[in-house]
């Protein structure tokens, strides 16, 4: 699981800081907002990927696609971009899992089958 949800996250991480760059444009926007606030959401993606082993880690990560997707209030093409690495970090977390439990199983099944 660590490895997908990773991957997804520092997709993420790429995808804030273009967002930023689109942002910056808004001129309802101060440049330190955007990136204090993007700053902080591409730390938070970096940081997450050495907490998902962790309790709490995979709920901070839904709080940052809740969040991702928020920002299309901002940048309005963040709406579908969010909903879609919503949609990779579930895939990451469900699909994750499963190999996880099925490298478990398989390397019980080899400690099994092994003489002692």
């Amino acid at each position: 699981m660590r490895t997908l949800c990773a991957s997804t996250l520092i997709g993420e991480f790429f995808v804030i800081g273009f967002a930023g760059l689109v942002a910056m444009k808004d001129p309802d926007l101060s440049m330190a907002t955007v990136w204090t606030v993007s700053g902080v959401a591409m730390a938070l993606s970096i940081l997450l990927c050495g907490m998902l082993t962790r309790p709490g880690g995979v709920q901070l990560g839904w709080a940052l696609q809740i969040a991702l997707i928020a920002s299309g209030f901002f940048v309005t093409t963040m709406f579908f971009l969010g909903a879609v690495f919503a949609a990779l970090w579930w895939a990451s977390v469900h699909y994750g899992r499963k190999i996880d439990e099925a490298k478990a199983r398989f390397a019980a099944s080899a400690d099994e089958g092994s003489p002692a």
